[in-house]
Parts: C-alpha cells; structure tokens; sequence
C-alpha cells in the first residue's frame, strides 16, 4: 500500500473537523500532490491515425475541435455505464485544494448505486479519520446525508443528518456528496469539454499503455497553454480503464505562478479495485436498518461491508512538459 504522508493541514481544508468530514465527493485523487508530478519524454504527437488494435479511436476528424474524439469516448463511456453499470464498489482517494491550500489525501471504502442514487462511504485514510461512516440515499431521509463519525465522537455525536450542500456539510469540499462517482464525473468532463470547443488554445495528446493500479489505461491529456477565464485548468488528465471503459483517473493541474515553474496540482480523484454489478439493494444503503453498518460500537472492517483489501499504488504517467 502507498504510504499516506501527514502533512500539516491548511486551515481551508478542515478535513478533520465535524464540519469537514462530511462531505468529501466528487471522484477521487490519485496519487500526486505537487512534490510527486514527474515529468515524462516528450509525447507523440496527436492526433493519429485510427489503430485497429487500440482499445480507443482518438482519431480528429478534418476540420473538427481536438477535443471533439475524446468528447466522443467520454459520451460513449457514460452511455455503456448507463446500459451496463447498476452498481459499484472501490477504493475512492481524492485530493483537493481549497481557497488556495492543498488539502491531504483521503482514503475511503466507497459503494454507489445508480438507481436510486445511493452511496455509502467508509473513510480509511488518514489514521484520525478511519472507521467514519457516511450514508446518503436521494428520496430517503429528507434528502440528508447520515454521518457516523470515527473515534470517541462517534459515541458523543451519534447519527447526524445534515444538508449535503449546506455550509458544515460543504465546508472544505469542492463537491457535495451527490456529485460523486464515476458517471458524475465523465458527465462533468464532458460538460467541460463540449464548452471549451468555443476557444482554440487547446493540446491534446493520446497517451496509450499507462498504468493505474495495475489497470491498463488510455491517457488524453489536455493542455490550455496561455491562463484564460473561460478555462478551468492549465492540464487536464484523464486516464480511461482499456477493459471497462471508463475513467478510473482524472486530475487537473493550475497554471505554475512562475514560468518554468511546476503546474500546481488543483485536483485528483482516482477509483481503483473497482467491481461492478455486485446487486447492492437500498439496504446496502440504509443507516438505521443494515446490521453491518452505522453501529455505535465501532466502524466494520471493508470486507464486512462487500469490499476487498484497499491497495493505492502511484499512478505511472507524468505531466507533459508545458509551462
């Protein structure tokens, strides 16, 4: 397992207060904060001709957006999670920064289940946070999220219900919790993109055989050389599963405050140990009613609640060289 470092926390990101730790969402983090982005050879040029053996088509169309391909496999990736994904388990690591600070790298057990939207979360990482319980169901319990949390608290406090885009719930987070997944993620991505193709200032490369995990995966890597408004980062990494077709990696990167500087990482989201289609029910889901879940005596271990041994390994591909 990759050693989680303890840094000193900034004030923006209370990922350690009640008010923080409930609501962490959105897509994960891989395993990159500024200090760890490495820099890789010079990459191929894109884009390339179609490759019948490539578990993608990146190829640009004549006259066409370089991000219209990877617009096109991001949609067909949300339309094959919509006809063959109901429900998922992972091992969910995110990174963020907030109001300018890198925020530590969180760890959890998550399962999701797509209709109804439901989600269940078991914090891992850091030590102060492991055995903290979150639970939200859309339709159920007023539309709150129930938290659990770790340690003496979870005692003292009990269940608490709370708005998951109310100010404790999104204090310190990008996100609230009813954007996290994989679908909510590609969705986002692709929003992004589709507005991006009004402005030029746009690089695109296709990155084959890259490693997440152990996973086999496609890299597009987009790049917004010059700092504009309507761009939201100066890198966009997006690293698609070559067997399942989804992104399992997505971090993007600010513009370096130096030139020649290192782009600073903003955020990083990475699922991994990732198995679909595991027939979760809503009781999967239900903070009063599941026995293994949301119990006062302490928080279970993953594989009590349908997981495996959580293993986080450094991503293998690197920044491209653009500052």
């Amino acid at each position: 397992m990759m050693p989680f470092s303890k840094s000193t926390r900034p004030v923006g990101c209370h990922g350690r207060t009640l008010g923080t730790v409930v609501a962490l969402w959105l897509l994960g983090t891989a395993v990159h904060c500024e200090a760890q982005i490495q820099q890789p050879a010079q990459p191929a040029a894109a884009p390339a001709a179609p490759n019948p053996q490539a578990p993608f088509n990146f190829a640009q169309q004549p006259g066409e957006h370089p991000l219209m391909p990877f617009i096109r496999i991001a949609e067909q990736s949300l339309q094959q999670m919509d006809q063959n994904v109901r429900d998922y388990s992972c091992t969910f690591v995110k990174q963020e920064r907030i109001d300018g600070q890198l925020c530590d790298q969180q760890q959890m057990f998550l399962k999701l289940l797509h209709q109804p939207f439901s989600v269940y979360l078991l914090f891992l990482q850091p030590a102060d946070l492991a055995g903290r319980e979150v639970a939200f169901v859309q339709g159920q319990n007023n539309n709150e999220l129930v938290v659990l949390e770790a340690g003496w608290k979870r005692r003292m406090l009990g269940k608490m219900h709370l708005d998951p885009q109310g100010m404790v719930a999104m204090r310190g987070q990008k996100h609230p919790i009813t954007k996290i997944g994989i679908r909510n993620l590609t969705a986002e991505l692709i929003q992004t993109a589709q507005a991006e193709t009004q402005f030029g200032e746009c690089d695109v490369t296709v990155h084959n055989n890259q490693n997440i995990n152990g996973r086999p995966t496609t890299l597009v890597q987009i790049v917004h050389p010059v700092p504009r408004q309507n761009f939201r980062a100066h890198i966009t990494r997006v690293f698609f599963d070559n067997e399942l077709k989804v992104p399992i990696h997505y971090d993007a990167f600010l513009w370096p405050q130096q030139a020649g500087g290192a782009p600073p990482l903003d955020v990083s989201y990475t699922y991994t140990n990732l198995k679909v289609n595991n027939g979760f029910t809503p009781l999967d889901f239900d903070a009063n009613n599941n026995p293994q879940i949301f119990q006062s005596s302490g928080a279970p271990a993953v594989n009590q609640v349908g997981g495996g041994p959580a293993t986080v390994n450094q991503a293998g591909a690197g920044v491209i060289q653009n500052r």
